[in-house]
């Protein structure tokens, strides 16, 4: 069996090597010529995979190593009856660490005390259920928007997207959709962003096109907007330069991309491409997950301000700044080359470990503390070394 795989799959030759012979290419290069003789393909979020891409090819199973998959024509695959997997929550509490660094980072750039504050989830699947378990655990107010779970579910939790416009924060995390009662593209628009209380801030991690980049710049411009954290960009990896040099953190599409995530989504569709083709599972994530780089934090000393203790232990982890100043990077490059700096650094990303590999040693006791570092991940031992 031939297999055709995105090079940003972490250890897919190595894994998928077990059940055929694997190439691998970079996302924007699976073209239809290189599909031709696959017969399994393995992609990420940049490779379109629709019925221009398989024409003529022997391609019998798709998998995406990400939770969406507005990027596959999963209409064309069932017609032509080729199998279908994705990783729905495999980078998910990725993504929410990401949110809990982003939002403690902004937190000490503008002085802002997250404790109390509120904030909007629009879109509360894998990665909003995650950032408002995290978001609640930092002692905010969380408020949820999700129409499509609201119809299913009734639950009056989920409220009307004009009751979020008054939170300190909004964070986005939709799909991408184009059309229909719950289009989001473009959802943060003109009329979105001027609803907004002044002075909050937006984040989005969710697809490029759910901002309007056009109103997102005249908002930061005009002073509507207290901050903005952008992991992702209309037209990528041709970004907007204006609006990057705006934002208060740049990322390029990188927050689901911590080593755990991308090895669960990897081991996903590995386990999916073994049903499908009905062949023997060899491989799991325990064959691929090193030791962590950061095992222990051992904080000898609480002050007065807690929120600084939360920053210094997550920046020990993820130091979310680094990846802005590399993304910052990208206007210094020449014009004609953006596109793929913003490529290289995602497909060079350094390696980033979750929360729960490392164990935070408490040596002066603080409840509170310990709380918050639980509920945003990490691990616990409040028991002073002898």
């Amino acid at each position: 069996m031939k297999i055709l795989a995105d090079e940003n799959i972490p250890f897919a030759a190595e894994c998928f090597g077990s059940i055929g012979e694997v190439r691998t290419v970079a996302g924007r290069r699976i073209t239809a010529e290189a599909v031709a003789d696959a017969d399994c393909l393995l992609v990420r979020s940049i490779t379109p995979v629709n019925e221009k891409l398989l024409a003529g090819s022997n391609v019998k199973f798709v998998a995406t190593a990400t939770i969406g998959f507005e990027h596959i024509d999963t209409n064309h695959l069932k017609k032509q009856g080729i199998g279908f997997a994705s990783a729905p929550g495999s980078n998910a509490n990725s993504v929410a660490e990401y949110i809990v660094a982003a939002l403690l980072s902004v937190g000490k750039k503008h002085n802002i005390t997250l404790k109390g504050k509120s904030i909007g989830i629009v879109g509360v699947g894998n990665v909003g259920s995650r950032v408002e378990k995290k978001c609640t655990a930092l002692g905010m107010k969380v408020l949820l928007n999700d129409p499509p779970l609201h119809r299913q579910t009734g639950d009056a939790k989920y409220r009307p997207l004009e009751e979020l416009f008054d939170c300190d924060f909004i964070t986005l995390h939709t799909p991408l959709a184009f059309e229909g009662q719950d289009k989001t593209f473009h959802l943060a628009d003109d009329k979105f962003l001027a609803s907004l209380k002044p002075g909050s801030c937006v984040i989005n991690t969710a697809r490029g096109g759910v901002h309007d980049t056009a109103a997102l710049k005249d908002a930061i411009k005009s002073g509507k907007l207290r901050a903005v954290i952008l992991d992702v960009w209309e037209n990528e990896p041709n970004i907007d330069c204006e609006l990057l040099r705006a934002v208060d953190i740049s990322t390029p599409h990188i927050a689901g991309y911590s080593l755990d995530g991308k090895i669960a989504g990897m081991i996903m569709i590995y386990k999916a491409a073994c049903e499908h083709f009905g062949l023997g599972q060899k491989h799991g994530i325990e064959d691929f997950l090193p030791a962590p780089e950061v095992p222990k934090v051992t904080i000898e000393k609480i002050g007065f301000d807690e929120q600084e203790v939360i920053y210094e232990t997550v920046q020990q982890v993820y130091a979310i700044n680094r990846d802005d100043f590399n993304t910052r990077e990208t206007p210094l490059v020449d014009a004609a080359k953006r596109g793929k700096f913003f490529d290289d650094l995602r497909k060079n990303y350094p390696v980033r470990r979750e929360f729960q590999n490392t164990t935070v040693v408490l040596e002066q006791p603080c409840p509170a503390v310990a709380v918050t570092l639980k509920g945003i991940g990490f691990k616990i031992n409040s028991e002073k070394p002898k």
